[in-house]
C-alpha cells in the first residue's frame, strides 16, 4: 500500500514538474550578506553589482533565451539569527523591462539596521523557505553571497533541503594587500569553507571576487553559469555513518 501511494505521489510530482517546465526553468534565490563586516560602501557594491549584472547584455540575453520558459527571481539580504530582508519578491523575468523593474528596485533600496553576526545556516533556511512559495520551476538554485564563516545559528552542514535544491555560493575575500603581487586575503579559505559547508547539489559551484569591488563581475559570471545546465559540482558530498543492521 505504501509503495503504491509513493509511486501515486512521484507521478503527480511528475506531471506537476512537466506543466512547470513549460513556463519556469528556473527559480534563482539570491542571498546577500549584510553583517557587521559589510560597510556601507561594500553594502552598496553588492546591491549596484546584482542590479547592473542583470542589466549585463549577455546576462539579460540568457535571462530571455527561452520564450515561454521563464527565470524566477527572488532577492533577499541576511546577517544574524533573526534578520533576513526581502528586497525583491519572487519577480517573473519574461521580458526587459521586467528585469530593468528589478535593477531599478535593488538601486533605490537603502540599508536597513541588521545583526552584527553572520548566520549563514539560518540564510540558507530562509531561502529554502522562499523556494517552497515561489513559482514550480524545472530547476531551484539558492546562491548565498558572502565574505566570511558562519558564526551564528545552526551549522550550515545541518540545514536540511529538499534534493532538487542546488546551491551555489559567491565567496568575498579581502581587498588586496598588494596589487603587484595580486594576493587576495582569505579568499582560497573561504571558498573551502563554502565548499564544505554550504554547496548543494550535483551542478553546485563556488565563484570568487577579490573584494567588494570586484563582486559585480563574479555575479556576471555567476548569473551566466547559473543560466546554463551544468554537469559538473565542486560541492563536497555530505558523509552519514552507515546504519547498524537489524
Amino acid at each position: 500500500m505504501m509503495r503504491k501511494l509513493i509511486g501515486t505521489a512521484l507521478a503527480l510530482w511528475l506531471g506537476l514538474g512537466a506543466a512547470a517546465l513549460a513556463e519556469c526553468r528556473l527559480a534563482l534565490v539570491l542571498a546577500l550578506d549584510v553583517s557587521g563586516s559589510v560597510s556601507g560602501t561594500e553594502y552598496r557594491l553588492q546591491l549596484d553589482g546584482v542590479a547592473n549584472a542583470l542589466m549585463n547584455p549577455e546576462v539579460s540575453e540568457a535571462i530571455l533565451a527561452i520564450p515561454g520558459a521563464t527565470v524566477g527571481l527572488t532577492v533577499f539580504e541576511w546577517s544574524g539569527p533573526r534578520f533576513q530582508r526581502v528586497l525583491v519578491d519572487w519577480s517573473d523575468l519574461a521580458t526587459a523591462e521586467d528585469i530593468l523593474r528589478v535593477a531599478a528596485t535593488l538601486r533605490a533600496t537603502k540599508r536597513s539596521p541588521t545583526e552584527p553576526s553572520t548566520a549563514i545556516g539560518n540564510a540558507m533556511a530562509f531561502a529554502a523557505a522562499s523556494l517552497l512559495n515561489g513559482p514550480r520551476c524545472d530547476r531551484e538554485v539558492i546562491d548565498i553571497s558572502g565574505d566570511g564563516k558562519s558564526n551564528n545559528g545552526p551549522n550550515p552542514r545541518d540545514v536540511l533541503l529538499l534534493p532538487q535544491v542546488t546551491i551555489n555560493a559567491l565567496a568575498i575575500g579581502g581587498e588586496l594587500i598588494d596589487p603587484a603581487e595580486l594576493r587576495p586575503v582569505g579568499l582560497a579559505e573561504l571558498t573551502a569553507y563554502f565548499r564544505a559547508y554550504v554547496l548543494r547539489g550535483p551542478q553546485a559551484f563556488v565563484e570568487t571576487a577579490i573584494g567588494f569591488s570586484a563582486f559585480q563581475e563574479a555575479m556576471v559570471r555567476k548569473l551566466k553559469r547559473e543560466l546554463q545546465i551544468l554537469a559538473v559540482s565542486d560541492a563536497e558530498p555530505l558523509r552519514f555513518a552507515p546504519l547498524s543492521p537489524q
